[in-house]
């Protein structure tokens, strides 16, 4: 015999969401109502926005740790290119939106977390017709941020290549809410049993993980670095980039490429990382269950992890850098 469904009351409803509260959920923005909750059982979407049934929107993940935001002009001007390439206009100027990102970090209490930034195409009816939504969708939300375990960078990580495809080159310079590849990359690491996946095109070339870019260094002392024609440009691998000149002029590192990486030039690099927002810069040691060089961290990486370190740490740190402008941060207070 069926069970006859319960219809709720609000009481109910209001009940179920207490219960299922996440404490590291700290504060949300969202258009819908045009200002900032901190209790969770509000966090929600509707679930006619475009990017609910439809991937249809463009997202960022920015770190603010000490009451500084890092890179957030960066990700910025990256959201902006990415709402460019799919055609999603917001009402909203990009300083109106960075003014509602610092104002709805403070609300969140915390002086360390992650920004997850989510430009949707709004709400409308359930087809793929985008001009069902009368004006795009802003949401922000505030969690918490817990880095990698401290053994993950002295022992590095585990690695394979992935089972599924990466994307075709133009949704690559998309950050777009449309994840599933990368979430089947994910799946395919932990069935197994690795701590990451990378992705191969369809002419054999390395471009990156899930939600990570990655770099080599060649026995030839030279960091390698897939070309960005075929993965998304990361925020944090370039600022690396931009420290690594300075060991290029130290004398540490012979010279700094971006091309094209065969699966043959990965099995046979000295160094590999992985590196993202939420990573900085993770090594890793093993690439299909084989050693990448000794099978342990090497002295690059641990040092590009230590200048970013100190770079993000310290605003006001002098290194031996290029001219180019340091990536920029925002002070909360």
């Amino acid at each position: 015999m069926k069970n006859e469904l319960k219809i709720f009351s609000d009481h109910d409803i209001n009940q179920i969401l207490d219960a299922k509260a996440k404490t590291s959920y700290l504060a949300m923005y969202s258009s819908q109502w045009g200002g900032i909750t901190r209790d969770t059982k509000w966090m929600m979407v509707p679930i006619d926005d475009h990017v609910v049934h439809r991937g249809d929107g463009v997202f960022e993940a920015i770190k603010f740790l000490n009451h500084q935001v890092y890179g957030l002009d960066e990700h910025l001007q990256r959201l902006s290119q990415s709402s460019r390439s799919i055609e999603l206009a917001s009402h909203l100027s990009i300083e109106e939106i960075k003014d509602i990102i610092l104002q709805t970090v403070r609300a969140s209490g915390s002086k360390d977390g992650l920004i997850r930034l989510y430009l949707t195409r709004g709400t409308g009816g359930f087809t793929t017709n985008p001009y069902d939504c009368s004006q795009a969708g802003l949401y922000i939300v505030i969690t918490q941020f817990t880095p990698p375990a401290a053994d993950k960078y002295s022992e590095g990580v585990s690695c394979k290549i992935s089972k599924y495809a990466a994307k075709e080159d133009f949704y690559t310079q998309i950050k777009s809410c449309n994840y599933l590849q990368n979430v089947l990359m994910k799946k395919d690491a932990v069935d197994s049993k690795v701590d990451f996946t990378l992705a191969v095109d369809a002419r054999g070339f390395i471009t990156e993980g899930s939600t990570e870019n990655c770099a080599f260094v060649n026995d030839q002392n030279e960091l390698l670095i897939p070309s960005f024609e075929n993965t998304l440009r990361g925020i944090t691998i370039t600022r690396v980039i931009e420290l690594a000149e300075g060991l290029v002029t130290d004398g540490e590192l012979k010279g700094i490429r971006e091309k094209h990486i065969s699966q043959e030039e990965a099995f046979m690099a000295e160094e590999m990382a992985f590196i993202g927002t939420s990573l900085d810069v993770l090594p890793a040691t093993t690439l299909n269950e084989k050693k990448i060089g000794t099978g342990k961290t090497g002295p690059i990486f641990k040092k590009l992890q230590s200048l970013l370190i100190q770079d993000i740490q310290n605003p006001q740190s002098k290194m031996n850098t290029p001219t180019t402008p340091k990536t920029s941060k925002v002070l909360l207070r």
